[in-house]
């Protein structure tokens, strides 16, 4: 199970979103006791998962030499940062002020699937995010296909 597609939430008056029930459903699958979260890096959006998302970090800092700078500066970035949230039995957490400061959410999230991790955007924040990197995207592509000396597809071939 991977966590997919693009879906919306708003906090309520006490401050908690709902998380999303198939972002719910990988979480269970993953065993992890909670939701955890840090702020991204290169977004104003969090990062959000269960082990896999932990491991993949673990991964990153362990490609480091221990007591590396490098290693201390990513292990402070992703875990120093990191809170595990509590999941209340209706599927909701409650966002931290700093984590809702980062990311810019005020009343409305969108939740956007990531394979083993999640974001959570402000709406008006992820709509600016996706246009620029589906342009990105758009110039890869036209990069990639003229590499290969083809028009269109990359294959040679007219665009379908």
């Amino acid at each position: 199970m991977r966590f997919l597609s693009t879906l919306s939430g708003r906090l309520d008056g006490k401050g908690r979103v709902s998380i999303p029930a198939p972002f719910r459903a990988v979480l269970e699958v993953d065993a992890y006791p909670g939701l955890f979260v840090h702020p991204a890096l290169e977004a104003p959006a969090l990062e959000a998962g269960g082990n896999r998302l932990l491991a993949e970090i673990d991964g990153l800092i362990a490609t480091y030499p221990p007591y590396s700078e490098a290693r201390d500066l990513i292990a402070t970035a992703l875990l120093g940062r990191a809170e595990v949230l509590k999941i209340d039995p209706e599927g909701r957490v409650s966002l931290p002020e700093r984590f809702k400061a980062h990311a810019g959410i005020t009343s409305e999230v969108v939740f956007v699937g990531l394979g083993d991790k999640f974001r959570i955007w402000e709406p008006g924040r992820f709509s600016a995010h996706l246009a620029e990197a589906t342009a990105n995207l758009r110039a890869l592509r036209a990069e990639l296909s003229g590499a290969k000396g083809g028009a269109g597809s990359g294959r040679g071939g007219p665009e379908t």
